[in-house]
């Protein structure tokens, strides 16, 4: 379910929010966007100021994606992919499945349930990212 207004591709300076099921997907092509985002200088040891001086290229982030708990909210999640770093699919795949362990982990005990959810929600995050890029 998409909670955004986007048509196509992603809308300059504007986050992709999408409420899945177990956690907040948003998406960007500036990492430093996650902070105004949640309106925060910093969270779980990242800070905006750090954010803003690393050179963000393609290649290079200082957030590439990141999984962990919103801001102010002990309980929901959210899983955060930088769009500047989909290159290639296989790029871009690795980097959602990445983020998406890190969320499996969070939900699921069991090492096939780490494993196969985050494998089945990647194909789906994947679908996403592939029609707004």
């Amino acid at each position: 379910m998409v909670s955004v207004n986007y048509i196509g591709k992603i809308k300059r300076n504007s986050m992709v929010s999408i409420n899945r099921e177990n956690y907040l997907l948003l998406l960007h092509d500036n990492p430093c966007h996650i902070f105004t985002y949640f309106n925060v200088k910093e969270m779980h040891g990242l800070n905006i100021t750090e954010c803003m001086n690393y050179n963000n290229t393609k290649d290079d982030a200082y957030i590439a994606g990141w999984s962990n708990f919103i801001p102010n909210n002990s309980n929901d999640r959210f899983v955060f992919i930088n769009l500047s770093r989909c290159g290639t699919d296989i790029e871009t795949f690795g980097l959602i499945m990445h983020e998406l362990m890190h969320q499996s982990f969070h939900m699921h005990t069991d090492e096939e349930d780490i494993i196969t959810w985050a494998e089945l929600e990647a194909y789906e995050v994947f679908k996403i990212i592939k029609e707004i890029i």
